[in-house]
């Protein structure tokens, strides 16, 4: 499974590498993170103890719904989706709709932060 780079710069900062990236100023290398974060709290607060855990819940046992997942872990749908939900914003979770359920996938194994 592939390794998600994370990367953390203040919304100024990041503002300017998109508007430079975009005027052909600057060229994003493969090796760049392709996740960013604000703060190294809202990081944190995405990949805490207890979400690192429901991804590896995701990853060994493989549910093929949240409804599944839920009964897995304990938690509750809303919260659950709302989570999940959050984590598919940052590519960190696909959601994949099969039939009439929602099934979550983890993306990557590894984590690789950059500040």
């Amino acid at each position: 499974m592939k390794i998600i780079k994370i990367g953390i710069l203040p919304q100024e900062k990041m503002r300017e590498r998109v508007l430079s990236i975009a005027r052909g100023e600057l060229k994003p290398k493969p090796s760049d993170p392709k996740v960013w974060f604000t703060s190294m709290r809202s990081l944190a607060q995405v990949l805490s103890d207890e979400n690192r855990q429901l991804l590896d819940v995701i990853r060994t046992s493989q549910p093929e719904s949240i409804t599944a997942l839920s009964e897995l872990t304990g938690r509750k749908q809303g919260n659950l989706s709302r989570t999940l939900k959050t984590m598919s914003r940052y590519g960190l979770v696909k959601m994949e709709r099969m039939h009439r359920n929602v099934r979550p996938i983890v993306q990557a194994q590894r984590y690789e932060i950059t500040a």
